[in-house]
């Protein structure tokens, strides 16, 4: 079973030739370890990893041919075993230590690519999912960065590129595994950070935890700036890795600050849209075009036609792989991001042919728990503004109540409105907007303002609905929107002038939905 430790010295540079790979995210595993294999490097790996790696073709040594010990306990206990331990642990500059692993024959591990169970997954289905608490992930991954004076430690698939690219160059330097074991201390601390908070939540299930503790890992990504140039910024990543934390750039150049914040809003309101093809297009945060489609091309052709003026320069996110017709109803247009769960290879040179635009392809599949604001001194932590439950209790206040076409519709702009920054007003009709009001001091000013980006757009409102994040304060913002054709009202409901907005409705035939629910965004 000996097998010489890898060729470099401590302080410079290290030529693998065995690796440990044990990981869920498979995400880019099979292209690793064709890369390694490519470079000499023999791979030995556990379970779902071994068979994702022999399915691409890959030569694998099992685990348990290397411990010669079987799988245990459902699973439980695969990796914990002297035989990988040792040689991960093992500091090869000293002869005792060389010596026990030839005694022993053990072989010398050089790299360890790792990742953890998805506690933050599993705990959202279930209050406390004691068979997601990852034992052996973390503990190869400590072993491994404790000793990074001798082994690397992948516990990212950001991390397989840069990693490949040092060794193509010759060699994988101190600095790079000293790096790498500091971002996996981090993610062994975050996961550990994750676990505590569900026993906390477990035990005192009606309470804030006494200290708010995520653990966050600084991303391998170079912002070019903050939101100005003069501001220097970084980004870092829950862990484990979630939502649009588990994007891949895949075209274009490097990101900004504010080019992260409007994509994540472009594709957290897509994601809200359900599983019809949808586009949403979003200019400085919020949305200027929203629209489903028959399929992904005729979802943005709709979005873009709420507001072409506004769309350049902004960012694009769809809820279906991009295909060639996408790229091709885009064509010159400038876009800062377009990001999908998928971009199929026919659209790819397509799109990159602006050589500005960014192309993300995001797997995250599961939605925010909590909400962080960041004040000067303070953090301020919320329950995140989640689902839609009322619709299926909104009331009908009006003598009218919606046709089944207007309720369609005020579900529609009902769903985006919850992503305008307040005060916010939504037009739309079959499954598009076709005015947005966001931001204004006042509800009648963001009616207004929605109104008059519909006519621009040269958009009919006759017989669209509308949306308010919270109620009216007056009648004058709902005698806006009857004027310029709206025929249904969606409105939390809730203010003492409730009376007046109905009666100015009723007055003009308009149909009306009291959701008793906001949703403020600030």
């Amino acid at each position: 079973m000996s097998n010489a430790p890898g060729t470099g010295t401590v302080g410079g540079t290290l030529q693998p030739r065995l690796a440990l790979l044990s990981v869920t995210d498979k995400t880019g595993i099979a292209a690793l370890g064709d890369a390694l294999v490519a470079q000499g490097v023999r791979l030995v790996a556990s379970g779902g990893t071994a068979a994702a790696l022999q399915a691409a073709g890959l030569a694998v040594t099992a685990v348990e041919e290397l411990t010669q010990f079987p799988e245990m306990l459902g699973g439980r206990v695969k990796t914990l075993h002297p035989a990988l331990h040792a040689g991960i642990l093992a500091d090869r500059g000293d002869a005792s230590h060389v010596a026990d692993l030839k005694a022993h024959g053990l072989a010398g591990i050089d790299l360890v690519v790792v990742n953890f169970y998805d506690f933050a997954l599993a705990a959202a289905r279930e209050p406390l999912p004691i068979e997601a608490i990852d034992i052996g992930g973390p503990t190869l991954a400590r072993a491994a960065a404790k000793n990074h004076a001798w082994v690397t430690v992948l516990s990212d698939p950001s991390e397989y590129r840069p990693y490949l690219a040092r060794l193509a160059a010759g060699g994988v330097d101190l600095d790079f595994r000293r790096g790498a074991a500091a971002r996996t201390f981090a993610r062994v601390a975050a996961y550990d950070s994750a676990i505590e908070a569900a026993f906390d939540r477990a035990t005192n299930p009606s309470s804030w935890p006494t200290v708010w503790a995520p653990r966050r890992v600084r991303m391998p990504l170079e912002l070019r700036y903050g939101e100005n140039p003069h501001q220097p910024a970084a980004v870092y990543r829950d862990e484990p890795a979630w939502g649009f934390g588990r994007f891949a750039q895949i075209a274009g150049p490097e990101l900004s600050f504010n080019n992260l914040l409007d994509a994540d809003a472009a594709w957290t309101l897509v994601r809200d849209l359900g599983d019809a093809p949808a586009c949403v297009i979003v200019k400085h945060n919020n949305p200027c075009g929203v629209a489903t489609g028959a399929t992904p091309a005729a979802a943005f052709a709709a979005a873009l036609a709420c507001d072409p003026v506004s769309a350049f320069g902004g960012i694009a996110a769809f809820n279906q792989p991009v295909d060639a017709a996408v790229a091709t109803a885009i064509g010159d247009l400038f876009l800062e991001i377009l990001c999908a769960p998928q971009v199929e290879a026919a659209a790819r040179p397509l799109l990159a042919a602006k050589k500005r635009r960014r192309i993300l392809e995001i797997t995250g599949d599961h939605a925010a728990h909590t909400d962080e604001r960041r004040l000067h001194g303070l953090l301020l932590v919320q329950d995140a503004d989640q689902g839609f439950e009322e619709l299926a209790t909104a009331t009908v206040p009006t003598r009218r109540a919606p046709t089944a076409a207007e309720r369609a519709d005020l579900e529609f702009v009902w769903r985006v409105c919850k992503h305008v920054k307040s005060n916010a007003i939504v037009l739309g009709a079959n499954g598009r907007t076709l005015g947005i009001g966001a931001g204004q001091m006042s509800r009648v000013d963001s009616c207004e303002l929605a109104i008059r980006k519909a006519h621009a757009a040269q958009l009919n409102l006759a017989g669209a609905a509308a949306a308010s994040d919270a109620f009216f304060p007056f009648a004058d913002g709902v005698a806006a929107l009857v004027q310029a054709g709206i025929t249904a009202i969606v409105q939390p409901g809730g203010s003492k002038r409730d009376p007046e907005v109905i009666a100015a409705a009723d007055d003009a035939g308009v149909a009306m939905l009291f959701t008793g629910r906001r949703h403020f965004r600030h």
